[in-house]
């Protein structure tokens, strides 16, 4: 367990890197916005290339940033089910959802991603838009962050095996929103 414990590890420090990292890409988007908006107005002037380069910054963040916000444990869950349970109970659940829901997805979206990436990239696509950019890196955003995706699937199995055996203290042991388990919180008034 120790090795796989590692890995997981690995793992993490990498998509947080990157996860911490591509909030600037919102930034830029922004920027890019703000500057095509005003050359628009003030100039006449536009470019269908600024506009699509906003979406891929955009879609980078978004995708990017995935990885890490399940390794933040802030992924999206039906609260008000998942919250009743103990939390051992959730550990039993989240393994479930992660082996049975996450990884086929991932896997499907990767093996389907790759072909469709390397036509594109062979190609050399081109948006159907006068003056768009090449199609190929925004598709490949796609395959990176779903190979994320999938490595992070693999680290919180990891983490809830080790979690459920009691070889790993619990990273997240309050549940309910921000940090506060709604069950504790009531025994404690």
């Amino acid at each position: 367990m120790g090795a796989l414990l590692a890995l997981s590890r690995l793992i993490d420090r990498i998509n947080e890197i990157i996860g911490k990292s591509v909030s600037w890409l919102i930034l830029i988007a922004v920027l890019v916005s703000a500057v095509n908006a005003t050359v628009r107005k003030v100039f006449n002037v536009s470019s269908n290339a600024w506009l699509e380069l906003q979406w891929y910054l955009y879609g980078a963040a978004f995708l990017f940033a995935a990885a890490y916000t399940l390794k933040q444990n802030e992924h999206i869950r039906i609260d008000i089910l998942y919250g009743a349970w103990s939390r051992r109970v959730q550990h039993w659940i989240d393994l479930f959802g992660h082996v049975f829901f996450l990884m086929p997805m991932v896997t499907l979206m990767i093996y389907l991603l790759y072909p469709y990436v390397m036509r594109s990239y062979a190609s050399g696509e081109v948006s159907t838009n006068a003056g768009g950019l090449i199609l190929w890196p925004a598709k490949a955003l796609l395959l990176i962050g779903f190979a994320q995706m999938f490595a992070q699937g693999i680290s919180e199995i990891i983490k809830k095996i080790a979690v459920i055996r009691g070889d790993l203290a619990d990273p997240f042991p309050a549940t309910g929103h921000h940090g506060h388990d709604p069950i504790e919180q009531e025994e404690a008034l």
